[in-house]
């Protein structure tokens, strides 16, 4: 065992260019952080200190803290299911469904409301603050349900929790999930959003989120891991993610600072194997409401915290960034884009730190992380823990 703690962060959405298929996509063109390096003076020296920046273009960096380079993605789809599956080794040809143009088909729409005898109102793409605030009055007075999706692969349904209850909205989204597990509404995740408060000053109940996601097609490292008795620790949507599969101990965050915090107080814990967090506000926050400015707002403030989050690492710990599929927020419309992700390798022990080959998918996370733990091998993937010197 090279290392006896490995740190996984997840920068939602946060892609470095169009990937190889981007056409495919109609993504071409597509670059979250060159754009908005572009459009906003980015100030990132603690990020640029450990090659950040230099996935842009791959240009060498002599002075690099950290190994960096950039992974193609590989998995159907442009979701977050599909990205941390590849992420952790789990081969997906088929993408999950969206349903951001249109809506959501009549015939699932007749089902929800049948299953839950509710009306549904939405049906539409939109942010979770503008839809609650456009439709609450009409919710709070019908008792319907607010349906919508975020862009992303997903079905989200709202409540005020003075009509309908968190636990009964958690129930109606579990029958929801067994009607889209069907391949004509398969979406990756089934979203319960409870709110609160009055006309006008209606807000999200962060703490009553519950996600439903279909389970993974197969076995993760993470149940290897899990298996041979290390810690896998999920803070954020992670272990919504996996379906809760492979992880012993998860934490939930209310929002990006939230879940750094999180992990800073992990990071102060002794113990032997995986943690992992999502930073979810890139995508949900500013990706998909195409705000350029308070995107790189929130890539400043982790810039801030990464001192921190850097000095807590023991010498024979590993810090892993990457992404898992781009949002740029220059783009089109308000759905993902198919980019490459960066990857950065940083530790406190590295003697040689420098960029390295482009990787051919997000998989090499998933193998280096199982051999460094001499757990089963992914089906796909390569190590490079032999080259992290």
């Amino acid at each position: 065992m090279k290392f006896k703690r490995i740190f996984l962060m997840v920068l939602d959405s946060l892609g470095v260019g169009e990937a190889s298929d981007a056409a495919t996509y109609g993504d071409s063109g597509a670059n979250t952080l060159g754009h908005i390096k572009e459009k906003c003076d980015l100030f990132v020296p603690n990020l640029a200190k450990i090659g950040f920046l230099n996935t842009l273009n791959m240009d060498e960096n002599p002075n690099v803290d950290a190994y960096y380079t950039i992974a193609r993605p590989n998995n159907a789809g442009k979701d977050t299911l599909a990205g941390h599956y590849e992420m952790m080794g789990i081969i997906s040809n088929t993408p999950f469904k969206t349903f951001n143009e249109n809506g959501f088909p009549i015939e699932l729409i007749d089902e929800i409301e049948k299953v839950t005898e509710r009306r549904v109102i939405g049906n539409k793409c939109s942010n979770d603050n503008s839809i609650i605030n456009e439709l609450g009055e009409r919710q709070l007075d019908y008792g319907s349900l607010i349906v919508y999706t975020s862009a992303d692969s997903d079905l989200q349904i709202a409540s005020h929790e003075d009509v309908v209850s968190p636990e009964q909205l958690y129930s109606y989204c579990e029958k929801v999930r067994e009607l889209t597990k069907r391949d004509e509404f398969l979406v990756g995740r089934v979203i319960a959003r409870p709110f609160v408060g009055s006309k006008n000053h209606f807000r999200l109940d962060n703490a009553g989120r519950k996600d439903f996601p279909v389970d993974p097609p197969k076995r993760t490292i993470l149940d290897e891991l899990n298996e041979e008795n290390y810690n896998v620790i999920a803070i954020g949507k992670m272990n919504d993610i996996f379906s809760k599969d492979g992880i012993n101990k998860s934490l939930k965050a209310s929002n990006n600072l939230d879940a750094i915090n999180k992990l800073t107080n992990i990071m102060d814990k002794n113990f032997t194997g995986l943690c992992m967090v999502n930073l979810c506000d890139f995508d949900s926050l500013y990706g998909h409401t195409r705000d350029i400015e308070g995107y790189a707002k929130a890539i400043e403030e982790l810039d801030v915290e990464m001192p921190l989050i850097l000095n807590k690492l023991n010498v024979d710990d590993l810090f892993i960034i990457t992404a898992d599929h781009g949002n740029d927020p220059t783009f089109r419309g308000n759905d993902h884009t198919r980019e490459n992700v960066p990857l950065i390798f940083y530790s406190r022990s590295f003697k040689t730190p420098k960029r390295l080959e482009i990787q051919d998918t997000l998989a090499v996370i998933g193998a280096t992380i199982a051999d460094n733990f001499d757990i089963e091998m992914p089906e796909i993937g390569t190590s490079i823990l032999e080259e992290l010197e």
